[in-house]
């Protein structure tokens, strides 16, 4: 085998690195937000983020991305990376694109395949004043450093023109070099890599150069705070050394590497606790290396911390999430699997499938969920308007806990919940146990998978307990 990696870093080292955004304009953080699972799992000899057999890349991005953005506002554009789509051949964005009731004139575009999508996906929202959607299930096989020091989550950034930002982009720059460092065949469920030292030596000139140039670019000594991230393991730890020496402290993804959601992850943590006024120096080092420096603001922070969602863990047995992944299977429910979601009646229901999107009647303000034309209080008909219920916690009137119903994860827990501002539904309830769910729980409303049949997910909403350290 012929070692190429001199001639690699060469033609990185010709790489123009990039200044300023365009025109000289610095990118500005509207605001940002983040999903970590509930689940934990304990693998090696601590506990794993894992998402839920009803979570995916594209239900952790729509939770994600709902904290920050009010149902129906308007962006410059949806950009959503992963390397854990939930389809391929088909937009992935778009389904969160529906969740959180963005214009049908809103472009909504996928970044999937490595984890460098999601500086990807980052770059072109601070381009377009877009939000960028940042969200993977990592998987690796039993035992495997990828299943223990992994992380299932995700994190958005919203990009635009404020005058109370989150932060800014003061300089921001890419290097690429080509070398076989980590790589997994389409199709399979785990990753590979060669022995981390091999990448070590690839890695640390680019992310010395990289980091020299931001801190010049932005004119700043020493920044307040690092952002180090990587799938090799030593890169992170050895890159930080080597920057930064004793001076700064290299933070990285707290749950773990999480694929195309890392840095925003680690970078979202560090934004939690930052004072405004203070540099962010943020390296991505996946097949290249890409950077950011920021300067922090005094907008508002994230509602949910990192930190915070660490905390609040519920351990699920190793066997259910190895089935879960898809590497164990386990004996069904004896009862028949349901059928495959119907493309045409999905169409016909979006607003309702993906949005969760009632009418109120004008003229009595009955609320209907699931939408009508006709009101069942007053009899009105076509008086309706739009009342989405997605951001509206809610009461759980009654429940029933089925352990005979088709579940991967039973028994199934189904409440009858009435929302805030009006309206009831049933709703699945996730992420909780039967002994948790009574008459006059507080739920909110989350977006998930019901269930997987022949291909296709079939997507919308089931209610989760809002915790007491949640309640607004």
């Amino acid at each position: 085998m012929i070692d190429n990696g001199g001639a690699s870093i060469m033609r990185a080292d010709r790489v123009r690195v990039p200044r300023k955004a365009q025109g000289g304009v610095r990118a500005k953080i509207a605001a940002y937000g983040t999903y970590l699972p509930a689940h934990r799992v304990a693998v090696g000899r601590g506990l794993r983020v894992a998402a839920g057999f009803d979570e995916d890349s594209t239900t952790m991005g729509v939770e994600a991305a709902r904290t920050l953005l009010p149902h129906g506002a308007a962006v410059g554009g949806l950009y959503f990376a992963t390397t854990s789509p939930a389809y391929a051949d088909k937009t992935n964005a778009t389904a969160i694109h529906a969740a959180l009731g963005l214009a049908l004139e809103t472009m909504a575009a996928d970044f999937a395949g490595a984890a460098r999508s999601g500086v990807a996906a980052v770059r072109m929202a601070a381009a377009t004043g877009g939000l960028a959607v940042l969200a993977d299930v990592r998987t690796g096989l039993s035992g495997s450093a990828d299943e223990h020091s992994g992380g299932d989550c995700a994190a958005a950034f919203l990009f635009g023109e404020t005058a109370d930002p989150v932060a800014e982009v003061v300089a921001q720059a890419s290097l690429t070099a080509e070398f076989l460092d980590r790589w997994r065949s389409p199709g399979d469920a785990a990753g590979r890599q060669w022995e981390d030292r091999f990448g070590l030596e690839h890695y640390l000139p680019l992310a010395e150069r990289a980091a020299k140039e931001l801190l010049s670019e932005g004119g700043v000594g020493a920044p307040d705070h690092v952002v180090i991230t990587s799938p090799n393991r030593q890169v992170s730890a050895k890159a930080g050394r080597l920057i930064t020496g004793s001076l700064s402290t290299v933070a990285g993804s707290p749950a773990g590497h999480a694929g195309a959601a890392d840095l925003g992850l680690a970078l979202a943590s560090v934004l939690d606790t930052a004072e405004p006024g203070q540099t962010v120096l943020a390296l991505s080092l996946a097949d290249g290396v890409d950077g950011f420096l920021l300067r922090t603001g005094t907008g508002r922070r994230a509602p949910r911390t990192v930190a915070a969602q660490l905390a609040r863990a519920h351990e699920v047995p190793y066997l259910t999430y190895l089935s879960w992944r898809g590497l164990l299977t386990r004996e069904p429910p004896r009862r028949p699997e349901p059928d495959m979601p119907a493309g045409p009646p999905s169409a016909r229901a979006v607003a309702w499938k993906f949005g969760f999107r009632g009418t109120r009647c004008q003229a009595c303000g009955f609320t209907h969920l699931p939408p009508a034309r006709v009101c069942r209080d007053c009899g009105a008909v076509d008086e309706m308007v739009a009342e989405p219920r997605a951001g509206s916690a809610g009461t759980v009137a009654t429940y029933t806990v089925d352990r005979l119903a088709f579940s991967p994860s039973p028994p199934l827990i189904e409440a009858v919940v009435d929302f805030d501002g009006g309206g009831r539904y049933t709703l699945e309830v996730a992420d909780a146990a039967p002994d948790e769910v009574g008459a006059g729980t507080r739920v909110e409303p989350v977006f998930r998978r019901l269930y997987t049949a022949g291909g296709v997910h079939n997507y919308f909403w089931k209610a989760r307990p809002v915790r007491a350290d949640e309640e607004s």
